[in-house]
């Protein structure tokens, strides 16, 4: 999308998420309407939003991983530099998803008055006796273990199990990347499929507002606009301390202990860079500002800025994968739906693997959520609130525009950092 599209979109989001308030508290609230889990309102919501979402999570994941991968390159030539570089990412975008974990489960923006949380459990599924007690026999840990090695890819694909998806795409990714000119014909079928789909994404996204304007008329319609109002206040607030703690203190000491260079003077020197993400709200739009930037004011040496940055444009989401944690989590909480801790390390697993290849999507927020919360609904047991409704992601849609500078910005600043510590071992 170009930056005057996504401006007309943001607006268009926010006015739909003003004008569903407005209908879903005077129209329906405060005149007493009733409104239960099939009101035309969600149902439309559905079907204009939700499902085309659903619709593309798994060729999604797929694709996109794999494109992500083999972007990489041969995995036998990397070298130090790049082998270094892969670890960096995955260590910084997994401290992200665990800090925003933590954060929102203690400061629990999304627990709401008892009544209230029962109202919205109404609208939640619930899972039969025989899935309950198959899924209670094993340990969280063998569970997660269990899925991460799929045994059937396709049972895997039709029963949307995404970190067995994510698995096999990794691996296959992998394996597309070392083929060489033996598999060329495959790679670029997959990234060729990886772009069609971005078409799909884009066109499903402008329909963002409207799905939007009916999710949120039929939450406000249920619950009230005071209900809710708060709890997204506190939840923008916990994504803005964990995008603070993470861009300020996390970072910079990263990058102090590997360097012994003052951060917060690098993050000076890299200020045109993050301005410019603030602005356009993509890691990909900025990158030739950032490889300028971190080249020249930063002083990254080419080598590691020409390789380090530009892959951290495609696979690097810390600032996204940290706002996956705490939305997920909040859309959670907001139900009445308490996540154990081997469901929330699936939130963090999910998220972090999501997010290799979720940098070329657009709205790669919203996409991603769908993701990681139908991994989590997989793996509720004996939850008898849950599964959490993918609808629920409307409640949140309206404020993402705002978070996304924000999280964007430390993407871009995680890149950076990334390619200042790899000038130690790739200098010119």
């Amino acid at each position: 999308m170009t930056h005057r599209s996504t401006n007309i979109l943001t607006v268009l989001i926010l006015l739909g998420l003003v004008a569903g308030a407005l209908v879903g508290e005077f129209g329906l609230h405060a005149t007493g309407v009733p409104v239960d889990g099939d009101h035309w309102l969600k149902a439309t919501g559905d079907l204009v939003l939700i499902r085309p979402l659903k619709l593309l999570i798994v060729p999604l994941i797929f694709f996109s991983v794999i494109s992500g991968i083999t972007r990489i390159g041969d995995p036998s030539k990397l070298g130090i530099v790049g082998g270094a570089t892969l670890i960096y990412y995955l260590a910084t975008m997994f401290m992200a998803v665990t800090l925003g974990t933590v954060l929102v489960t203690w400061i629990s923006p999304g627990v709401l008055a008892p009544e209230i949380q029962e109202t919205l459990r109404e609208t939640a599924g619930s899972f039969s006796a025989g899935e309950t007690a198959t899924r209670s026999l094993g340990s969280a840990w063998m569970n997660i273990l269990y899925q991460l090695v799929p045994v059937n890819i396709f049972e895997d694909m039709v029963k949307v199990r995404p970190l067995g998806i994510i698995v096999f795409a990794i691996a296959f990714g992998l394996a597309l990347a070392a083929g060489g000119d033996k598999t060329k014909v495959a790679r670029d079928l997959c990234n060729a499929c990886f772009e069609g789909l971005m078409i799909l994404v884009r066109w499903v996204i402008w329909l963002t507002p409207i799905g939007v304007f009916f999710l949120v008329a039929w939450t406000v319609g249920k619950i009230g606009f005071e209900s809710i109002v708060g709890p997204l206040g506190w939840y923008m607030t916990t994504v803005l301390i964990g995008l603070v703690v993470h861009g300020f203190i996390v970072l910079p000491l990263v990058l102090w202990l590997f360097t012994g260079k003052d951060p917060f003077q690098f993050m000076w020197q890299m200020k045109r860079a993050l301005m410019t993400a603030i602005g356009t709200d993509s890691s990909s739009a900025t990158l030739p500002v950032t490889i300028d930037t971190a080249e020249g004011e930063g002083g990254c040496s080419k080598r590691a800025a020409n390789f380090v940055l530009p892959l951290g444009a495609t696979i690097n989401m810390d600032g996204t994968a940290l706002y996956e944690a705490v939305a997920v989590v909040f859309l959670f909480q907001l139900f009445g739906i308490e996540l154990e801790f081997g469901q929330l390390l699936i939130v963090v697993i999910t998220a972090t693997l999501a997010a290799i290849g979720a940098a070329g999507i657009p709205s790669a927020g919203l996409v991603t959520m769908v993701i990681v919360i139908s991994a989590v609904n997989m793996n509720l047991t004996g939850s008898p609130n849950g599964p959490l409704p993918i609808a629920a992601i409307g409640i949140i849609i309206g404020v993402d525009r705002i978070l996304d500078m924000c999280r964007t910005a430390v993407n871009v600043w995680g890149d950076a950092v990334g390619a200042k510590i790899i000038t130690r071992i790739a200098p010119d």
